[in-house]
């Protein structure tokens, strides 16, 4: 498993885990982040990384993202 800002652009990866705080476990859930979930890294700007998640394009810090392993 690795960080979700380590997936090169256009890539479809499984999320496979869940780190941080139950607070923030939970805001990523909000935001479509389960495991099982596929995501497509579309880029990285200026520390966020820019993912499709269930057909929803969301932009998440690069803390949060590497939290987000697959």
């Amino acid at each position: 498993m690795i960080p979700l800002t380590f997936a090169e652009n256009g890539e479809e990866k499984t999320v496979k885990r869940i780190g941080g705080t139950e607070e923030m476990r939970h805001h990523l859930e909000n935001l479509g982040f389960t495991v099982g979930a596929p995501v497509t890294v579309v880029n990285t700007l200026a520390g966020s990384v820019i993912v499709n998640v269930r057909g929803v394009r969301v932009a998440v810090g690069k803390d949060m993202a590497m939290k987000i392993l697959i």
